[in-house]
């Protein structure tokens, strides 16, 4: 088992910046893939981006892409998405998850957290 617990969302004004942090712990024999998802009220859950083991690999949502960047430290288990110029329509409780999987990108994954949720003002 994994456990993933996401913090560093929050309200802030269109055009700003939040970092989010997703630290894991449990199962680390496992090189797991890392993946940030959102989902607004009344639509989809959406991929956002994602990161493999190493770091070396990263793939967007083109919706995102230019605007977020996704890192991670395995010292520190820590997965982290940095957000600039946000925009009103990224508003959505952001999910962290793990998958072990070599594919980095959108689809099935393993352990999820609960969330943080971002808030975009205009």
């Amino acid at each position: 088992q994994v456990q993933l617990v996401e913090s560093g969302g929050g309200l802030v004004q269109a055009g700003g910046s939040l970092r989010l942090s997703c630290a894991a712990s449990g199962r680390s024999d496992s090189r797991y893939v890392m993946g940030w998802f959102r989902q607004a009220p009344g639509k989809d859950r959406e991929f956002v981006a994602a990161i493999s083991w190493s770091g070396s690999i990263t793939y967007y949502a083109d919706s995102v892409k230019g605007r977020f960047t996704i890192s991670r430290d395995n010292a520190k288990n820590t997965v982290y998405l940095q957000m600039n110029s946000l925009k009103p329509e990224d508003t959505a409780p952001y999910y962290c998850a793990a998958r072990r999987a070599v594919v980095v990108g959108p689809g099935m994954y393993d352990y999820w957290g609960q969330g943080t949720q971002v808030t975009v003002s205009s």
